[in-house]
């Protein structure tokens, strides 16, 4: 069906960073290293700490629908890292890498003509498809509007 090819095809570009979207590889990719613990004025949060809850959030979201027996991390302390920054760069570059997996394992979600976008996850208690892959694209964008703009302060946006 054509509107249902259209939803999905919506819901990809969404989480590939379409139209006002920022492309999660903009914000993400070349963030230097010596800013990824860097603490600005009031901000509650560090790039790290930011990075790690959209992976987090992302992940929980995607096991969800997947998997009737996930358990979620308890909220919100297990959306967020204690560290303000990773042990190293690889640490920074495994999160990153584990976000983009999970983010293009989303999309395969969508693509999947055997899900029903609209109706509840069998599991769940009333959400739908359609909503948990709105929520993770939403989360993504919304987070990473906040690297842009502490990668703007430090003066490291391209």
């Amino acid at each position: 069906m054509a509107t249902d090819r259209n939803l999905r095809e919506h819901l990809i570009w969404l989480l590939e960073g379409g139209a006002a979207h920022i492309k999660p590889e903009q914000a993400l990719n070349n963030f230097p290293a010596s800013y990824y613990g860097a603490k600005l004025g009031k901000l509650p949060h560090t790039p790290w700490q930011i990075l790690e809850n959209m992976r987090i959030v992302q992940w929980d979201v995607l096991q969800f629908c997947l998997k009737p027996e996930h358990v979620s991390p308890k909220f919100p302390q297990g959306y967020w890292p204690q560290s303000p920054k990773p042990k190293d760069p690889a640490d920074w570059q495994l999160s990153v890498d584990k976000f983009h997996k999970d983010r293009l394992a989303m999309i395969d979600l969508a693509k999947n003509p055997e899900i029903d976008l609209l109706l509840p996850i069998p599991h769940g208690s009333g959400q739908a498809y359609i909503r948990e892959i709105l929520l993770a694209a939403d989360h993504n964008s919304y987070h990473l509007g906040q690297l842009v703009l502490i990668r703007r302060i430090l003066g490291v946006w391209p």
